[in-house]
């Protein structure tokens, strides 16, 4: 049987491994119907669904008092860090290794699955710390979600995600100037060797920096960082690669010009405008809102010695801005994948972002599809996540009560199973 967590305690119950299973829900929720279907059992086999019918007696796992839903997904995690006073992590930087860092982002990793999150998208740490967890977790060697990662992102010399932001000159001469084997690119052909270098890694998706970022040490968190050809340059090398593209960006002119490159989905979108709105809907991309990660920093921009002197009033002016900005693109009818950004505030508090879309207007239901058949769809994987039905990978989480009535108890997720595996009863 499968260790869970660091201590090595066996959670999973008796069943968990076995090739064939049943599993009791009290009800289910039909996320493509919208519609609940009652007293429910799902039979498993290694790991996938192959037939879910009325239940008729007991079965290896009980939920008959409980609401089982599709695994959710999260389409924007940084699991390899998390928040923490900028004078903590730039001491940090200077005395930590990278085995320092992937130590602590095994506790992350359970702490994400726990919270019901059965697959995520990392989308960016350095040193490839991020594939190595998952290639860790796909071995077995310690617990977490399903991850489709990004490797390094890809900047431009001095934007969001050049590692040498905040070093004195003496240090970025002493480190050398990051090219793009560390996500650095100034050319179209840089652009294109950094992708290339992502594929090397072992990258599952590509992740850009199309703007100014919030916790970057630098000035701007809106101002545009790639020009026309660099941008149509990395689009052509990761279509050549298989790969999608995510593209961070807050200001409206990096999103305006991210979009008409080509990139499948705009992270964060703080400051779109009607403009922008009408490129979402013409070129088919979607808004991953990550208003979790607004909150958090607006909240903490108010704390004093949080953030650094450049760092604080971006988080006080940017971070407020999101969950109104999700509000007007959910209306218009752009399409929305869930998404946090948790990294950026704790672990585990992923469920969060729920609450605060149905907050801003979207519907219950409309929030977990977003989370389940939505994000299944950026991904490339609506023939096996986001849904439980025949053939779907066995990835259930369940909640006492309704949901659809109250979305704050998809914090309170009550059991876990991921690929027929349980990681929380």
């Amino acid at each position: 049987m499968r260790k869970l967590g660091a201590a090595g305690l066996l959670l999973a119950m008796g069943a968990a491994n076995a090739a064939t299973q049943t599993v009791n829900c009290g009800r289910l929720l039909d996320v493509k119907a919208g519609v609940w279907r009652e007293n429910v059992t799902l039979h498993i086999e290694n790991g996938v669904v192959k037939a879910i019918e009325p239940a008729k007696g007991k079965a290896d796992v009980d939920l008959g008092s409980m609401s089982c839903m599709p695994g959710f997904i999260d389409m924007h995690v940084h699991l390899t860090s998390q928040t923490q006073p900028q004078v903590e992590a730039l001491r940090g930087q200077m005395t930590l290794d990278a085995i320092d860092r992937a130590y602590d982002s095994v506790a992350f990793a359970e702490r994400t699955l726990k919270a019901g999150f059965t697959t995520v998208r990392d989308l960016g740490a350095n040193e490839g710390l991020n594939i190595a967890m998952k290639r860790a977790i796909n071995s077995g060697a310690i617990v977490g979600p399903r991850m489709f990662t990004s490797g390094k992102a890809i900047a431009t010399t001095g934007g969001h995600g050049d590692p040498s932001n905040g070093r004195s000159r003496e240090l970025r001469h002493l480190h050398g100037t990051p090219g793009p084997d560390e996500g650095v690119v100034n050319s179209p052909d840089e652009a294109r060797q950094a992708v290339r270098a992502r594929y090397q890694e072992g990258a599952d998706v590509i992740k850009i920096t199309a703007t100014g970022g919030v916790l970057s040490q630098a000035s701007s968190g809106m101002n545009s960082q790639f020009d026309d050809a660099e941008l149509k340059a990395l689009i052509a090398a990761a279509r050549d690669y298989g790969f999608k593209v995510a593209a961070h960006a807050h200001g409206a002119e990096g999103m305006k010009r991210a979009l008409k490159a080509g990139v499948d989905s705009i992270e964060h979108g703080t400051f779109m405008d009607d403009e922008t709105i009408a490129l979402f809907k013409k070129t088919g991309g979607w808004y991953v809102p990550t208003i979790s990660a607004g909150r958090y920093v607006a909240d903490k921009s108010r704390e004093p010695g949080y953030y650094s002197p450049l760092v604080r009033p971006k988080a006080a002016a940017i971070g407020p801005q999101i969950q109104g900005t999700f509000a007007r693109a959910y209306k218009a009818g752009v399409k929305i994948a869930f998404g946090t950004d948790a990294g950026v505030f704790p672990h585990g508090e992923n469920a969060k972002e729920f609450a605060y879309m149905v907050e801003a207007g979207m519907p219950a239901l409309e929030a977990i599809r977003s989370a389940t058949l939505g994000a299944a769809s950026l991904l490339g994987q609506s023939s096996r996540l986001g849904s439980l039905e025949p053939g779907f990978a066995a990835d259930i989480v369940a909640v006492a009560g309704d949901p659809l009535k109250d979305i704050t108890l998809l914090q309170k997720v009550g059991f876990v199973m991921k690929e027929g595996v349980v990681y929380k009863q």
